[in-house]
C-alpha cells in the first residue's frame, strides 16, 4: 500500500490543491485521505485502492467547502492567489522567453479549472487528470453515469471557451 500512496499521492494533491488553492489545505486533504484509505481499506485488493482513494479524496474535499463554507459563509478558496508548484526538471535548458510561455499556459488553465464549479472541477479533474471511466467517476462521486457526462462536458465546454484554441 505504501508504494501505492507514493505512486498516487502527486495526482491526489494537485486535485486538492485545485480545488482548495491553497498548499496547507490540500496537504491536510490528502494526508487524511491516506489515514482513511490505510486504516478502512487495507486488507481490499489492490485493484480496488485507486477509486476508493480518489472517492475518499472526493470526500475530503466536499468536508472542506462545507467547513469552509461554515466558518466563512462564502466559498473563499477562488480567492486564493498560491500557484501550484510544479517539480518538473528536465535535462535540456528552455530558453527563458520559453519558460516564460509555459509558465503562463499553466497559470491560465490553472485557473481556468479552478474557476469551474465544484463538480464540474472533480469530475474534469477524475477524468482527465486521472483517467477513470465514466462508471468509475460516478462511482467515486456517488452520482449517475449521465451526470458525469454533463459535469464533464460543461467543463469541456467551459474550458474551450475560457482557453480557445490551447486547449482544443
Amino acid at each position: 500500500m505504501e508504494q501505492f500512496l507514493i505512486t498516487h499521492e502527486r495526482q491526489a494533491y494537485k486535485m486538492a490543491h485545485y480545488a482548495t488553492r491553497n498548499s496547507a489545505d490540500a496537504m491536510d486533504i490528502i494526508q487524511e485521505a491516506m489515514i482513511k484509505l490505510v486504516k478502512h481499506y487495507h486488507a481490499h485488493s489492490e485493484d480496488e485502492w485507486p477509486p476508493l482513494f480518489f472517492k475518499i479524496v472526493q470526500r475530503q474535499i466536499t468536508d472542506f467547502y462545507r467547513k469552509q463554507q461554515r466558518q466563512k459563509g462564502v466559498f473563499s478558496w477562488f480567492s486564493s492567489s498560491e500557484e501550484l508548484a510544479e517539480d518538473h526538471h528536465d535535462t535540456m535548458t528552455p530558453m527563458p522567453d520559453e519558460v516564460l510561455e509555459g509558465e503562463q499556459a499553466l497559470s491560465e488553465t490553472e485557473h481556468a479549472v479552478a474557476s469551474l464549479p465544484a463538480r464540474q472541477q472533480q469530475v474534469f479533474l477524475l477524468r482527465s487528470l486521472e483517467g477513470f471511466s465514466t462508471k468509475e467517476t460516478a462511482d467515486i462521486m456517488a452520482i449517475s453515469e449521465g451526470s458525469v457526462k454533463t459535469h464533464y462536458h460543461r467543463a469541456l465546454t467551459t474550458l474551450r471557451n475560457l482557453l480557445g484554441e490551447a486547449f482544443s
